[in-house]
């Protein structure tokens, strides 16, 4: 320690800058007490096999270091209202800059949240069309651009001379005072969706035909309902026009009827009821909604459609009045981005000459966040587009964009997968957006498994060499041509093209369609086109394109509710014309979505296997002999759990003015039971014991070794570690798991059984996976379609679209450029074809 002070001293005394990021035992989660040098002002990848401790470094060390120091320089009274990180279990970390972070999973935006708001894009739009515009007056007259607007002058009307003020940005944002006074703001309204009212007319009403009736209200309705004129006796398509009229729309009228209960009670009776119809039974249950519980009971009546006042712009009839180059405010940003940039460039140049030098600036303001944006691929995107139909990559693009407008310099910045939604073209632009940071004076650190990413890296840290407990160490570092020749390096081979990508037996063209095949016929939605598509059953499809290109809306907007109306025997949806599907008879999606809401929920839950263990602990002689039953095995309610976390496993710590401490309770260390579970062991058939809560701590891998006489738990354990999830321990938190990682978990359930007349949609299933661990999901998807299932996959990875049996590629471009079927066929016809983008990458 005394040399490496005076190593320091000596760098002060030179006057050196610091070349790198100095971390010296280091042990944040897996990681084992490692020492590792950080270049600062390149781009450094951070590589490694799925759970080997690349985010433990990345952000576990660097991030929490770099933003912790930078919030403790400041103020305690600003401190206090700040969410901080606690101190890195770390000895030392030298040089390290004040570091941002770009998470693998921004935060799903609120409902009042778009495109335009997240990228700040909007107020320079909105500035725009409250200086520049040309603003109408109270009597429908339209005055000439003017500085008086930005001087905050009174404008007089030279047609009618009526003096008004021009609008505020303040009064054209749909979050404050422009907002659209039906939807208020959100652009959509909910309403009573007619076809739920009666969903089955063969029963009468006497029946329950009127399913409002059922549950939203008394059951003596019918009775009103039959003293207002309607037969309640008759199949409910039996009736006329006039009872229909009745029932849905009928008059608030008050009815005197006989009432006998149903149950067969003698409480019998006369009563005066005014009678409700069905449409405004729903209404009123809605405008009484107290809860999330009362919400339940009402929302499968209703349906959210756009409003029919702004039209699902949002804005207030008068913020859509000022026109600027002859279209609205909301006409602006309904233009994909790529449009709207073009359509600035020309506003300075159509403006009065005094008003051009403050066109200039806000216009600027503009296009520099939108270059970005173009950069990064968005530029499909139109500024009103809902941030919560955004895909993640979309999303994290967006966090990107934001962070590096400001030209920083000095910051290290985090990117924790940045390749998440990218197609390869995509990749390009993210890398531009990189090497600026770089030029800047700043650091990139960035966490990914995409070789096409990490080849553009400076220097890359290898972390490994397995996962879990077998990992965290750093088992290879150097530039990208010394990788590709370390032959500890497990990412090198893929780097240097070593690895043959193709490793799946695929099928011949001739033979693709001769299991069957799902036809899909759609009308247009968003940006994609009328679609006549053909899927082979039975067979692994791969769904590829740009971002943008309309995947996502064929899939999941089309084809799986499609499906699901057809086996269900319901309406299909508005935009789908046809689906035919002969032998489909459930459709799976297995996606990205966090398992579960709270540290309650572990790997070990979701996977039944701690409820088996329960059971065979409680069948123990020691258990017998004090009593405990399965339940109280329960880390959630059971007597065993321990009383001081109440079954968390972790405590928080309120230091006041400093941030809160998470940490392992000092009672159980984490395990989440009481001291005497741990006094009731089994023992296993190679004569070791091992405590629930011992087994608990362990990993898959380990686990398996130690339960392999329990034949069930052996057959869970042994599902997750086929899926390349040994790694995972028993009790980790499935909340804190990997959009990868719970994808896996949530397909265990689905092994070994036979899948024929089942269609599996993943949606980006390589998040968060090694090249390697992209090789085990090949084979995954090939047991999959062994046991008969039909697999799709929405992927931009190409050794996954390389191993696909059919491939259809959208596109060819992004937003309006996109919305078509630019290619088809197996991966080699889909590389041959010039149209295809996909296809150019896959020639590679």
């Amino acid at each position: 320690m005394d040399e490496k002070k005076e190593s320091n001293r000596t760098i002060h005394r030179e006057n050196k800058i610091p070349g790198q990021i100095q971390v010296r035992n280091a042990r944040v989660h897996n990681l084992k007490n490692i020492d590792v040098d950080i270049p600062l002002n390149q781009i450094v990848g951070i590589a490694g096999v799925s759970g080997s401790g690349k985010s433990s470094l990345a952000l576990g060390v660097l991030y929490a270091e770099g933003s912790r120091r930078y919030l403790d320089a400041l103020s305690t009274y600003t401190r206090r209202r700040m969410t901080q990180a606690a101190r890195a279990q770390v000895d030392e970390v030298l040089y390290i800059p004040a570091a941002l972070a770009l998470h693998q999973r921004p935060g799903v935006p609120g409902i009042r949240s778009t495109f335009g708001t997240g990228t700040e894009l909007l107020n320079c739009l909105r500035l725009m069309y409250s200086r520049l515009s040309r603003h109408r007056c109270p009597n429908g007259h339209y005055l000439e651009p003017s500085l008086a607007v930005a001087a905050g002058q009174e404008l007089v009307c030279p047609e009618c001379r009526e003096r008004f003020f021009g609008l505020s940005a303040e009064e054209l944002a749909f979050n404050s005072q422009g907002a659209c006074r039906t939807c208020g703001g959100t652009g959509v309204v909910r309403t009573v969706d007619q076809d739920t009212l009666v969903p089955d007319e063969s029963l009468t009403i006497d029946e329950g035909a009127v399913a409002p009736w059922n549950t939203l209200m008394w059951s003596l309705m019918t009775d009103v309902c039959r003293e207002m004129g309607v037969r309640t006796d008759v199949p409910f398509s039996q009736l006329t026009a006039r009872e229909r009229e009745i029932v849905f729309h009928g008059p608030a009228e008050k009815k005197h009827i006989f009432y006998k209960p149903k149950n067969g009670s003698n409480q019998a009776g006369e009563l005066d009821f005014t009678y409700f119809n069905a449409n405004y039974t729903v209404e009123n249950a809605l405008a009484k909604v107290k809860d999330e519980k009362g919400m339940k009971r009402v929302e499968k009546f209703l349906k959210q459609g756009i409003c029919p006042d702004c039209g699902g712009s949002r804005l207030s009839a008068a913020a859509r009045m000022p026109k600027l180059r002859g279209i609205t405010l909301d006409e602006a940003c309904s233009m994909p981005l790529a449009r709207l940039v073009s359509w600035v460039a020309r506003v300075p140049g159509e403006l009065p000459a005094e008003m051009r030098p403050m066109a200039g600036v806000i216009c600027e303001s503009f296009q520099t966040v939108a270059k970005r944006l173009m950069d990064l691929g968005l530029g499909y995107l139109s500024l009103d587009r809902a941030a919560a139909t955004l895909s993640t990559g979309e999303r994290q693009r967006m966090q990107l964009a934001r962070a590096v407008r400001n030209c920083t310099t000095g910051v290290l910045y985090v990117l924790d997968e940045p390749s998440i939604g990218l197609h390869p073209s995509n990749i390009v632009g993210l890398t531009g957006v990189m090497r600026d940071l770089i030029a800047d004076g700043n650091s990139v650190v960035l966490v990914d498994h995409d070789t096409q990413i990490l080849s553009e890296a400076d220097w890359i840290v290898e972390m490994g060499p397995e996962a879990g407990a077998d990992g965290g160490r750093v088992i290879a570092q150097g530039t990208v041509p010394e990788m590709k020749k370390n032959p500890v390096s497990q990412i090198g081979p893929f780097l240097s093209g070593e690895y043959r990508p193709r490793m799946r037996k695929r099928t011949s063209s001739e033979e693709l369609f001769a299991l069957g095949n799902i036809h899909l016929s759609t009308g247009e939605i968003h940006t994609v086109k009328p679609l006549e598509a053909d899927i082979p059953q039975g067979r692994l499809t791969v769904i590829t394109g740009v971002s943008g290109s309309g995947k996502t809306t064929l899939i999941l907007e089309s084809l799986i509710p499609g499906l699901e109306a057809v086996i269900a025997g319901k309406k299909l949806p508005a935009h789908v014309k046809e689906i035919s599907a002969e032998q489909i008879r459930q459709v799976k999606l297995i996606d990205a979505a966090p398992i579960g809401i709270n540290v309650r929920s572990t790997v070990a839950t979701y996977a039944n296997v701690h409820d088996e263990l329960r059971k065979i602990y409680a069948r123990t002689p020691d258990a017998k002999a004090l009593g405990y039953k399965a339940g109280d095995f329960s880390y959630n309610t059971g007597g065993l759990r321990c009383p001081t976390c109440d079954g968390t496993g972790s405590i928080s710590l309120d230091v006041q003015f400093l941030p809160d401490v998470e940490i392992p309770c000092p009672e159980c260390r984490g395990s989440r039971y009481a001291g005497k579970a741990e006094r009731i062991k089994r023992t296993n058939k190679a004569g070791k014991e091992y405590s629930l809560p011992e087994i608990m701590a362990m990993d898959v891998k380990h686990a398996l070794t130690a339960c392999e006489d329990l034949k069930t738990v052996r057959q869970r354990l042994q599902v997750l570690e086929e899926l390349g999830l040994g790694y995972l321990t028993l009790g980790e938190e499935t909340p804190s798991l990997s959009g990868g990682e719970a994808q896996r978990l949530k397909l265990a359930s689905e092994m070994g059984r036979q899948q024929e007349g089942t269609v599996f949609v993943f949606d980006e299933p390589t998040i968060g996976l090694h090249p390697l661990d992209v090789r085990t999901l090949l084979t995954v998807f090939d047991r999959l379609v062994e046991c008969g299932a039909t697999v799709l996959v929405i992927e931009h990875d190409l050794d996954v679209i390389s191993n696909a049996d059919y491939v259809i590629d959208m596109g060819p471009g992004g937003g309006m450029d996109g919305g078509r079927i630019a290619a088809a066929g197996t991966p080699d016809e889909v590389a041959a074809n010039p149209r295809s983008i996909t296809g150019k990458y896959l020639r590679k």
